[in-house]
């Protein structure tokens, strides 16, 4: 089956997360709750997390690897909170910062806390440059890098470029695209992602040749 034929059947088959195989449990609507109010942001919002979380659960799936879809479901959702004001930290690497913070935000929802620290490994170890050393931790991981590639890859950085004539302008965003193709696809380490890792990044490639061309080398972006 060809790689993008084959994320569309894992994501087709993966129910959205108001649609799990059991009702959502009251500690769910509050963190994703607390995600839609506090991570308002086109490349690594809501949107985001429902990608990650969905994608994760394929690729195990796919895999066939038991994941604890507590732990998922949480880190999935809480993993770039460290991104936002009044979480993030200046010069420290927001996985760390939303990892050691983590358990304040879900104490009060009724998560099962002695789940944390799997929690807390999947949101420290979430970043294409991290090395995952739980299940959990690992789909996250990779769902995460794959949202780097692909035309969504491409919506994500250009999101970042001031729409109001500022820095970064896109011309200045155009490296972190050339970065994310020459360093996440390496780091893509699941089976099920290794499979769907080819036909992203291929599409990014192509997307920048594409752009190049319609703007003389990037000059008139």
């Amino acid at each position: 089956m060809r790689p993008i034929k084959l994320l569309l059947v894992l994501l087709a088959l993966t129910p959205a997360p108001a649609l799990a195989d059991s009702p959502p449990l009251d500690w769910r609507i509050k963190v994703r709750a607390f995600n839609m109010e506090h991570c308002k942001h086109p490349a690594w919002g809501t949107s985001h997390s429902d990608r990650d979380y969905r994608l994760a659960k394929a690729m195990a799936a796919s895999d066939k690897v038991a994941l604890d879809d507590d732990v998922l479901f949480a880190a999935a959702y809480l993993h770039d909170v460290a991104a936002f004001k009044p979480y993030e930290k200046a010069d420290l690497d927001h996985s760390d910062v939303a990892a050691d913070l983590v358990g304040e935000i879900l104490a009060p929802t009724g998560f099962p806390m002695a789940k944390l620290p799997k929690v807390q490994a999947a949101i420290r170890e979430h970043m294409y440059y991290r090395t995952p050393t739980v299940p959990e931790s690992l789909y996250l991981h990779d769902a995460d890098a794959l949202d780097w590639l692909g035309a969504i890859g491409a919506a994500r950085i250009m999101a970042l470029a001031d729409p109001n004539g500022g820095q970064p302008d896109a011309p200045a965003v155009l490296p972190m695209l050339k970065e994310n193709l020459r360093d996440v696809p390496a780091r893509v380490l699941s089976p099920a992602g290794k499979a769907l890792m080819p036909a992203k990044r291929d599409l990014l490639v192509k997307w920048l040749e594409t752009l190049s061309a319609e703007t003389d080398g990037f000059k008139t972006l």
